[in-house]
């Protein structure tokens, strides 16, 4: 039986197998960059984040030499906490982030390791040292009074927010939504991950064409949000000359067993609202398939995208997360009743 095509380890780079379209930028293939139309160029050209967010900070954490780049947005309502995918960045929820700035304060930040987040150790992703980062990051941002907060995770970084929300040390935490990652489904894929990583393009004369392969070969559907996206998960090899991943999740592999391992248990003891987004529905395993049976969760399934959810149908997710808070009424500083809210105003 084929596996599932957008698996729950599918992080940046990965999707459908490189066909025709990603040959063109494998190392050895890489020829003298050819004559390309501007309109070509023009479609795949970079955007910047600031169309999409209102501020980009960088949030150093005391006692240490780990400095977080944070994206915000928005002004008003609670704060939407969002942790990208491994190889991602924060900048994959850019698009959503515009769609829900006006409703609600959405904070993005690069994990270790990834877009402009510097640390003493980048290449250490192991669960508790993201998890930790993020619980730091947060009360490095808020202090010891933090306003209503939705943990917002996609793939890895859903597991990251799974295993923040299960620590109960972030005060005023209301909710949690996980984009596209089961445990069952992750653990089973493992043994497939390097051989994953390993086929997908790993050079690209330009950002254009990495931008170009992301959306044709590789995981993305949606060249806005791969436009603003995929340049900030890139680096510039010097002794190539190319652009090649800023990530080398291949390095990281002792961590990824550690990511999923447990998670269905951790997520439906998080005693906080919950919500799992996933791109197709034969990702339930046991644990979460009882789980949703007696109402732990409320689960979606959002049509005709990939794994990166936030990133191929933004709208439709931003529409997921506002509804969410919308129905579980978090306000600003918390679960607003109408009756008390009123009782307290006189």
């Amino acid at each position: 039986m084929e596996p599932a095509p957008l698996s729950s380890l599918q992080e940046e780079g990965e999707g459908e197998p490189a066909g025709e379209d990603s040959s063109a930028f494998s190392a050895a293939a890489v020829p003298p960059r050819p004559a390309t139309h501007s309109h070509s160029l023009h479609k795949y050209a970079p955007l910047d984040w600031s169309a999409y967010f209102d501020e980009e900070r960088r949030v150093a954490i005391p006692g240490t030499d780990d400095v977080f780049n944070v994206y915000t947005a928005g002004s008003e309502g609670p704060v939407v906490f969002c942790l990208h995918g491994g190889g991602y960045s924060g900048l994959s929820f850019a698009v959503a982030a515009r769609q829900m700035k006006d409703k609600a304060r959405v904070v993005a930040m690069d994990l270790r390791g990834h877009g402009k987040s510097t640390t003493s150790d980048d290449l250490d992703l192991s669960i508790d040292t993201l998890t930790n980062d993020v619980i730091a990051v947060i009360r490095t941002m808020y202090g010891d009074l933090p306003p209503a907060i939705i943990l917002v995770g996609h793939s890895m970084g859903g597991s990251v927010a799974v295993h923040v929300a299960s620590r109960r040390e972030i005060r005023n935490l209301h909710g949690l939504v996980v984009i596209d990652v089961v445990e069952g489904t992750a653990m089973a894929s493992l043994v497939h991950m390097q051989k994953i990583l390993s086929n997908r393009a790993q050079h690209f004369p330009s950002i254009e064409k990495a931008i170009e392969w992301s959306v044709k070969g590789g995981p993305l559907r949606n060249i806005e949000s791969a436009r603003v996206s995929i340049p900030s998960t890139l680096k510039y090899d010097e002794s190539r000359e190319c652009y090649t991943y800023r990530t080398p999740l291949e390095q990281t592999e002792k961590y990824w067993k550690g990511w999923y391992e447990g998670l269905s248990d951790k997520f439906l003891s998080c005693p906080v609202q919950k919500i799992l987004l996933l791109a197709g529905t034969d990702r339930l395993d046991r644990a979460l398939t009882i789980g949703q049976m007696q109402g732990k969760f409320q689960m979606v399934v959002v049509r005709h995208t990939g794994h990166a959810i936030q990133e191929d149908v933004p709208e439709e997710f931003a529409s997921h997360i506002l509804n969410f808070i919308s129905r579980n009424k978090i306000g600003p500083n918390g679960v607003e009743i109408p009756g008390l809210i009123k009782k307290w105003g006189h």
